[in-house]
């Protein structure tokens, strides 16, 4: 009998890493078409599954039993199969509010907008009336029974404080996307994205930029996988347990990003740190000379600077869209602020601060060829990397003592 998630498009999913990370069994995943959907329920030939985007309504007719939450709610993400009995579960409305407790996100006697239509959004709405909102939204494309469109909600953006997106927009692999613009809802205090690829969406990244707090969808994923597995195999997982899947999946689908100024030791740093903790390694500036087929002076010099970095940026969307690399850069990545958010979303940046008098100027390097060229990029660049760092690592002296820092800085961040 088999166990694993049924979906009709399923590329993205991180499912099957958290269920085999909790025990050994095989975990598929089940794509299956609205035409072969009937017949695969009908069927029954599985003896436990999660339930993900269109079937968590659709499955409901099927089951013999439905769990009283996921009845109220209206949706199920979790079947156990017991002697062709199909019982179903939600366990979505757990890791609903394992974001809320974490993130010290308040929902009590708050207007909430909850986005989107289908059964996570029906999660949601089960979760923040259980919290005490004191008035929900329901916003989707089209104004259908009970819920205003997206131009009714702009219009009613003031009084927005909880926004929760529960629609696909902002998913890989169209990263670019976002529901709403959120910088006009100028009273909201919160947003919780439950997009989990990339790790952080547009939407999430502009709300943090605002000073709102934020949840994402990878912790809830995890946690409501756990809770699912626990129903698949009648068991139960400690909270050391939980943290500890949330610590080691997070920091396997992070991307560890370098930024700092020509010479400063990011290159060779991150090639150590890939070794050290057999991560891939890419460099930036290395991918754009085998793109171009030529090296980086030559494309200054024939096509300029402003033809470089449309090439940067290109190969920096398509990069930062992969998970789980080290990530060198060139000096001058932190100019295009479109470069730090496409890094941001799926990466941790560190910038590798070095002295100015410690940094070398470099004949092969265009924009610092001679020591004063080196002093005023310096001078032009540095507030912005200290800007987009999440972390800032000195590298003035010994190498490696600066990777044990780095090390002990990943290991103090995967741990929380």
């Amino acid at each position: 009998m088999r166990y694993g998630l049924l979906g009709e498009k399923l590329g993205h999913s991180f499912s099957k890493q958290i269920h085999e990370s909790l025990s050994n069994i095989t975990y598929e995943l089940i794509e299956k078409s609205r035409d072969e959907f009937d017949d695969f329920m009908k069927t029954k030939d599985f003896k436990a599954i999660n339930v993900t985007i269109p079937y968590k309504e659709m499955v409901i007719p099927y089951l013999d039993v439905v769990d009283a939450r996921a009845s109220r709610i209206g949706a199920v993400n979790t079947i156990v199969n017991c002697d062709g009995k199909l019982y179903g579960y939600n366990t979505d409305y757990e890791g609903i509010i394992y974001l809320l407790n974490k993130y010290d996100i308040t929902v009590k006697d708050k207007v909430v907008a909850i986005l989107g239509s289908g059964g996570t959004s029906k999660t949601a709405t089960a979760v923040v009336e259980d919290y005490q909102a004191s008035k929900i939204y329901h916003v989707s494309r089209t104004a259908k029974d009970g819920y205003i469109t997206y131009e009714e909600l702009y219009e009613r953006q003031a009084e927005i404080q909880v926004i929760i997106n529960t629609t696909p927009v902002g998913m890989y692999p169209n990263n670019d996307g976002a529901p709403i613009d959120i910088a006009k809802f100028k009273n909201c205090e919160s947003v919780i994205d439950v997009v989990y690829n990339p790790l952080r969406t547009k939407l999430i990244l502009e709300a943090k930029e605002l000073g709102m707090k934020t949840a994402t969808g990878l912790e809830m994923l995890i946690v409501q996988g756990i809770k699912a597995h626990e129903l698949f195999l009648s068991k139960s997982y400690t909270t050391e347990k939980y943290q500890e899947l949330i610590s080691n999946i997070t920091f396997e689908k992070e991307n560890i990003v370098f930024i700092g100024m020509p010479t400063c030791g990011k290159s060779t740093i991150a090639r150590m740190l890939s070794e050290a903790l057999e991560i891939p390694l890419v460099d930036i500036d290395s991918e754009i000379v085998t793109s171009e087929g030529r090296p980086i002076t030559e494309i200054f010099a024939n096509n300029g600077e402003t033809y470089f970095r449309e090439v940067e940026r290109s190969i920096t969307k398509a990069l930062s869209q992969k998970n789980h690399q080290i990530i060198a850069t060139g000096g001058g990545i932190i100019k295009d602020k479109r470069n730090i958010d496409y890094l941001k979303q799926n990466g941790i940046i560190i910038f590798i601060d070095r002295d100015i008098e410690l940094l070398q100027n470099d004949d092969t390097r265009p924009l610092s060829s001679t020591k004063d060229q080196l002093v005023k990029l310096y001078k032009e660049r540095y507030s912005l990397y200290t800007k987009y760092a999440d972390y800032i690592i000195k590298n003035n002296d010994d190498i490696k003592r600066t990777l044990e820092a780095i090390k002990e800085k990943l290991y103090e961040v995967t741990s929380n």
